[in-house]
């Protein structure tokens, strides 16, 4: 597992662009415990005005959306992942992405970096942001 800084990362300014102009949030690794940061995260998010996306591999809803088991069951554009998931499993995600065509923004949470996946995913036309919680950063930057 990486645990330097991130090689391939956005900074404050392209972190306020993405919050101005995605609207849809799939939410990958959105647990439906409300204990658990990707709810909380997931929840803030959706407060914020965001459409969000839970991607999980159980429940049939989580805060009152739609539960898809992998991005390729979602039948609608998605912006952006926010990614809940161990760094190992950004390669999956980034390839998943690429097959999609209409992400915009592949964002690794707090303490999630996969420098790899997310060259390849920015090599694809993607805005990369990894090892920052979205919630914090929308706080910070969009309140």
């Amino acid at each position: 597992m990486e645990c330097e800084f991130p090689t391939v990362n956005s900074n404050k300014e392209e972190m306020k662009a993405i919050f101005d102009s995605v609207k849809t949030i799939a939410i990958l690794g959105l647990s439906p415990d409300e204990s658990k940061a990707s709810n909380r995260v997931a929840k803030y998010l959706k407060n914020a005005g965001y459409t969000i996306v839970p991607v999980y591999p159980k429940h049939e809803e989580i805060l009152g959306e739609k539960v898809y088991r992998s991005l390729a069951e979602i039948p609608f554009a998605v912006d952006m992942v926010d990614i809940f998931r161990k760094p190992k499993a950004f390669d999956a995600i980034a390839d998943a992405c690429i097959a999609r065509g209409d992400i915009k923004v592949f964002w690794g949470q707090l303490g999630l970096v996969n420098n790899a996946a997310a060259q390849k995913a920015q090599e694809a036309g993607m805005k990369v942001v990894q090892n920052y919680c979205t919630k914090l950063e929308h706080q910070a930057l969009c309140e």
